[in-house]
């Protein structure tokens, strides 16, 4: 098979920049805003397909709602930022190459690697053979399709974390006559405070959603799950939420990673082991002060506008800053019309303050939209500041001049 090199423009300092999620994207829209006009710098995003996925929404594509077409290439027009499509295949940071499609190759001079999670079917026996995920569009789809043709019968949704009970309730609202069961370690909305925790527990009830916790599913059949104490629970279809990996390419390129799979970074985000590489999003692991950031929309905007930020400081002949982070708030939707929003301090613990029913629901819609908007906003910021959402609203970031 042959190999096509791909150098870029000679003289340039050439980024690339690893995944069009919700991190990649702020990255590459970011860092294109800030050396727009400069001959001196290349900036390159590289993704599997055109589309940008909407991952807070895919549970709702999952049962057959439309989503908006939102596309990659269209956003960066005007950016000077290249898009290139394809499959990452391999990294190699002792010769600064991405091998994409395996017949492709692009060089780099600075890596910014943003290949996200997956949902985790690995360790289950069975989950990777009979069970749906929310990987991607495609996976949301299938499932989609899987249901409308059901027309009775039992879904069983596996993790009872965010991700279950919103898929759990959107399933049960838009296909009343499914039995829907909601399994898990833990119950539904254990990270909140006691009224939000409550609220979640009756709307599923309301739903008529079937909820177990302190199950643990260790084997998935065709047409049951198995628990760890042996009880097998009928499904016609399974939908599994326990759980995300990340890609083994950093681990098999040769970056020090944690026990997940992750990028360890240091405080500016960069590989501890490879400094030209910047982990971002899912992708890295990144630590705080109250532990290891988990993987959020809210937390992987963040992590791209700073590695942007950091590789224009170093560009400028600077020190990148450390980042620093700290969560706000829980947004869960519980169906189209519901949802409760519980309010968070820096460490995620909850506060006591959150928002039930209507008022919840039109905060997340607006926090849900507002990634795409903050892309826009940020191809025409000044180069003295950065923003992106925040509880709904917009937090401008001084910049590093």
């Amino acid at each position: 098979m042959s190999t096509r090199q791909e150098t870029g423009t000679e003289g340039a300092h050439h980024v690339v920049i690893l995944g069009a999620g919700y991190a990649g994207m702020a990255a590459a829209v970011q860092l294109a805003a800030r050396t727009k006009g400069r001959g001196d710098v290349e900036v390159t995003l590289v993704n599997a397909q055109e589309r940008f996925t909407e991952r807070m929404r895919l549970h709702m594509a999952a049962t057959g709602q439309q989503l908006a077409e939102l596309s990659v290439p269209e956003l960066l027009e005007g950016t000077g930022a290249q898009f290139v499509r394809g499959w990452v295949t391999a990294v190699d940071p002792d010769t600064k190459t991405v091998r994409i499609d395996d017949d492709r190759v692009l060089s780099y001079d600075t890596l910014v690697y943003g290949l996200g999670g997956v949902a985790d079917t690995s360790a289950v026996p069975g989950a990777d053979e009979h069970a749906h995920t929310l990987s991607s569009p495609q996976d949301a789809e299938l499932l989609a399709d899987r249901l409308a043709r059901l027309g009775s019968g039992t879904v069983v949704v596996v993790g009872s974390g965010l991700t279950g009970v919103e898929s759990a309730a959107e399933i049960a609202e838009r296909h009343p006559e499914l039995n829907v069961v909601l399994l898990g370690r833990q119950e539904p909305g254990a990270t909140m405070n006691r009224k939000a925790r409550s609220y979640v527990r009756d709307a599923l009830g309301r739903l008529g959603i079937h909820v177990r916790v302190g199950v643990e599913v260790v084997k998935v059949l065709p047409d049951a799950v198995e628990s760890a104490d042996g009880e097998n629970i009928a499904a016609d279809v399974v939908l599994w939420t326990s759980g995300t990996r990340t890609s083994r390419l950093a681990a098999v390129a040769g970056l020090t990673v944690d026990g997940r799979g992750r990028i360890v970074t240091d405080a500016a985000l960069r590989s501890v082991s490879h400094p030209d590489v910047y982990a971002i999003g899912d992708a890295a692991a990144i630590q705080q002060g109250y532990g290891v950031m988990h993987g959020t929309c809210q937390g992987g905007m963040p992590t791209g506008v700073h590695a942007a930020l950091s590789i224009d400081r170093a560009l400028r002949g600077r020190q990148p800053k450390p980042f620093r982070f700290g969560y706000y708030h829980t947004p869960v939707s519980l169906g189209r019309q519901d949802a409760v929003v519980q309010f968070t301090r820096p460490d995620d613990s909850p506060r006591g303050f959150c928002l039930t029913g209507r008022t919840a629901v039109r905060y997340k819609e607006t926090v849900t939209a507002s990634p795409w908007p903050t892309y826009g906003r940020m191809k025409k910021m000044p180069a003295s500041g950065a923003f992106w959402p925040r509880g709904g609203r917009f937090t401008r970031l001084r910049g590093t001049k």
